[in-house]
């Protein structure tokens, strides 16, 4: 049996795709204008999804970073960060949470650096680097949201930063960015749940990144979310997810 790779989509690609259209001018021979009805025929269709502003901070220093702090940011990575436990300015790395789920906000309280353990589970999407730059932050839709966690934002390595910020969070909130998919869909993403009717970008925002595509032409294919673990299988269709299967692990 051939073993299926798991495809982690950084949900910037999913979301930034950018069909342009392309105007045209038609004269009468004498330079008399003449109307013209434009013809749609055999244009692709733009997925409003495409036209959202994604706002972008391009940090490149310490001092960039913690302009975050005291701000609420949201997971556009959906399922793709391990989160720990944080205390005494640390991340306890030997215990991860869980990964961060789609669209779920976060307050920041803090940034800072630490050196990641060469040993036990990798951080998913974060280089090691010399040392990991984290955000500490509190989940305010938690059953504590006092409680604070850390999660790895990037690294510094051979006498510079990288941070992976404005690929993993969103700076607004996707509620409002995406409002066109309406309230009864939103409700299915935040409780992370399939429905019928999803688009594929609706379902990596519920049902997480880690994924494996059946078929190379998006929404007319079968998809596999890992779903931390409890896969779950969605059946694209014009567009439209029109079955769910809730796989046996």
């Amino acid at each position: 049996m051939q073993t299926k790779t798991k495809v982690f989509v950084g949900v910037t690609a999913a979301f930034l795709l950018v069909i342009a259209g392309e105007f045209a001018y038609i004269h009468h021979k004498n330079n008399e204008e003449v109307p013209v009805t434009k013809s749609t025929a055999g244009e692709p269709s733009v997925d409003p999804d495409d036209n959202v502003f994604l706002k972008k901070m391009y940090p490149s220093t310490l001092k960039d970073e913690r302009e975050l702090i005291g701000k609420t940011i949201w997971v556009s990575a959906a399922a793709q960060l391990d989160y720990y436990q944080y205390a005494n300015h640390k991340a306890d790395y030997a215990h991860p949470v869980t990964t961060l789920p789609g669209a779920e906000p976060l307050i920041v309280t803090g940034v800072f650096e630490q050196v990641p353990p060469k040993t036990g589970r990798p951080v998913m999407r974060i280089s090691a680097g010399q040392r990991h730059v984290l955000l500490s932050f509190t989940l305010p839709h938690s059953s504590d949201p006092k409680a604070e966690y850390a999660v790895p934002v990037g690294n510094f390595d051979n006498g510079s930063y990288t941070f992976l910020t404005d690929n993993i969070f969103f700076y607004d909130d996707p509620h409002k960015l995406y409002d066109f998919w309406g309230p009864a869909m939103w409700a299915h993403i935040d409780k992370h749940e399939p429905a019928i009717g999803m688009t594929e970008n609706e379902a990596m925002m519920s049902l997480g990144q880690v994924m494996v595509p059946h078929g190379d032409k998006i929404g007319e294919r079968t998809v596999t979310y890992d779903n931390n673990g409890k896969p779950i299988t969605l059946d694209f269709r014009h567009g439209k997810a029109i079955s769910i299967t809730h796989d046996a692990q």
